[in-house]
């Protein structure tokens, strides 16, 4: 399956025994999908691997570690489009990614945390645990749906929603960590957020000198069982083929054996790692691979050569841009210059309706299509002038739960737009930070990995945080919100007499999104269509008769000009005088 190469056949049996030794269950996984994608895995996995033992080599000081991942990192880069590498995992990496046709751009940041860890890792909640825990998982677990797609499965690991994915990746997590907290004790590494920590009094200090208490006790029963609830996801394959379904019920029930194992360890946990037994996994494995093989057996795969044509693109590991790397935009093709407006009588958050593509069309004679080409044109120009006055978020109406009530032939026009602008990536050298609001069960999978890519590349980005909203409905996000909050009473963590505002901001999709402060829509009409209306409560509004592909960014910076001489009072008495009078 992998060539008569010696040295690559010799890599790909290297990776393969490294994952068979080092972690047993994960090398089951992978006996449960096709022969033809077992060693592409196994490459994976030993990158990986081979990245964390670098970072938790004790032996070294944490500088000279740091220095080794990132020798590692740059001779990857070099070596990607070369095809080859005189390191046996990196040379079994370098020709999965080229013979699958993987992007393993996506993985930098992931590689590079590995750096940044061995300077030590402190939470101070659960929210910067989870953005560093997925940040590192999400990347390789994108790889391997990427793996699935190009061997032609008709569902390749896609699941209906974006959170229960990344929970799932979460209990992974947290059931690691559990697991492995012998070994990170003795070297001084605690992976749990203080927020956790605080609510179980004493027990950070008796898992430092390593006593089990009843703190410690109370806090291992309550972690194990919320490692148990985000395994435990009944949604995470439905609508997927048979076969990543298996593998990923699979995995989910040896994670679960394996909160068994720690519940029963008691204080061996913090002196051994905890294990299912053997009759414990054979009874979970033995009928997964009687579903897998029937599941595959019906399955005709598109599998590449071994042997890659030397000619066309290789495969590369782009770096992202650092901050002092970032360009400005280009200035306006007039030469004018944007108004100078004090940080402080800036709106925070800039949301935008973006109407009269279609309109703009069909008064050239031309097809709506050739409107939303326009309006993209029209997009580029407004971030620019939004980065050119230092706005800090921007956030635009791209396509409603309504727009798919549209002609299919124009929603699908819409919908590929969207595909080309995230694949271009025009805001790739400038300091933009993309983020996307919607659902992704309606979207072509393809296009939600590409927005979870543009997020994932662009995430430590300090400058416009752009958001777009893409199958986004507002009362479709206050009804999520409200079952999110239901389920969270009937579970017993919130009071519904106590439910106050903050809680539901909390339980928003997007709890992360600012209040937008200013909402300007274009085209002439005068509503607010379903747009945010959770964060506009007190948004001041701005409607402009021009169509969006005639927008410049100078039509923002007259927007936002209006608003600096506006009295925003939210309920209280007017001030002496306007902002900049």
């Amino acid at each position: 399956m992998i060539g008569d190469d010696p040295a690559l056949r010799a890599a790909y049996r290297l990776c393969r025994a490294r994952t068979r030794r080092q972690d047993p269950a994960e090398y089951a996984l992978i006996q449960l999908v096709p022969a033809p994608l077992r060693p592409a895995l196994h490459a994976l996995w030993a990158a990986a691997n081979a990245l964390d033992d670098l970072g938790d080599d004790r032996t070294a000081p944490a500088a000279a570690r740091a220095a080794r991942v990132e020798e590692w990192i740059t001779a990857l880069h070099r070596e990607l489009p070369t095809g080859t590498s005189p390191d046996p995992i990196r040379h079994a990496l370098v020709h999965t990614a080229a013979r699958w046709r993987l992007d393993l751009s996506e993985l930098h940041a992931a590689m590079t945390q590995v750096q940044d860890d061995t300077q030590g890792r402190r939470f101070t909640d659960w929210t910067a645990w989870r953005t560093w825990g997925r940040d590192n998982l999400l990347p390789w677990f994108g790889q391997v749906r990427t793996l699935f797609d190009r061997a032609g499965v008709p569902v390749a690991l896609r699941l209906d929603t974006r959170e229960t994915y990344e929970e799932f990746l979460d209990g992974v997590r947290l059931t690691d960590i559990l697991t492995d907290l012998s070994a990170d004790l003795a070297q001084g590494d605690l992976l749990l957020p203080d927020e956790v920590l605080d609510s179980h009094p004493g027990s950070a200090a008796d898992l430092a000198h390593r006593r089990w208490s009843p703190a410690v006790s109370a806090l291992i029963t309550h972690l194990s069982g919320l490692a148990r609830q985000w395994v435990t996801q009944e949604t995470l394959s439905r609508g997927m083929h048979p076969g990543p379904a298996t593998v990923l019920h699979t995995m989910a029930a040896l994670l679960r054996a394996q909160l068994d194992a720690i519940d029963t360890a008691g204080p061996a946990l913090l002196h051994t790692p905890p294990r299912p037994t053997p009759l414990i996994r054979a009874r979970i494995l033995a009928p997964a691979r009687a579903r897998a093989t029937l599941a595959w057996s019906l399955t005709p795969l598109t599998v590449p050569p071994a042997h890659q044509p030397t000619h066309g693109r290789r495969p590369t590991l782009t770096r992202p841009a650092r901050t002092a790397a970032f360009l400005s935009p280009p200035p306006h093709p007039s030469g004018e210059r944007p108004p100078e407006i004090p940080s402080a009588h800036l709106p925070a958050h800039v949301a935008v309706i973006m109407d009269g593509n279609g309109r703009w069309a069909q008064q050239r004679g031309l097809p709506r299509h050739e409107g939303h080409r326009a309006g993209a044109t029209a997009v580029r120009e407004v971030v620019h002038g939004a980065l050119d006055i230092g706005l800090r978020h921007l956030t635009l109406y791209t396509f409603s739960t309504e727009n798919w009530h549209r002609d299919a032939e124009e929603v699908d026009a819409i919908l590929d737009l969207l595909r080309r602008e995230l694949v271009d990536d025009p805001f790739r050298d400038l300091d933009v930070r993309l983020g996307w609001h919607g659902r992704a069960g309606r979207l072509p999978p393809d296009l939600v990995d590409l927005l979870h890519l543009r997020e994932r590349t662009t995430r430590t980005r300090t400058g416009l945080t752009l958001t777009m909203c893409i199958d986004y409905g507002g009362r479709d996000e206050i009804t999520r919100t409200a079952a999110a909050l239901a389920r969270r009473t009937r579970a017993g963590h919130l009071d519904p007499d106590l439910i106050t505002e903050d809680d539901f901001a909390r339980h928003l999709p997007r709890p992360d999104l600012p209040d937008v402060d200013l909402l300007w829509r274009t085209g002439g009409e005068h509503r607010v269509s379903n747009f945010l209306p959770w964060h506009t409560a007190y948004a001041e509004l701005h409607f402009t008769p021009g169509l969006w592909p005639d927008t410049d960014r100078r039509d923002l910076w007259q927007a936002v000009t209006t608003y600096t001489h506006r009295q925003r009072r939210h309920g209280t008495t007017p001030a002496a005088a306007g902002p900049l009078d």
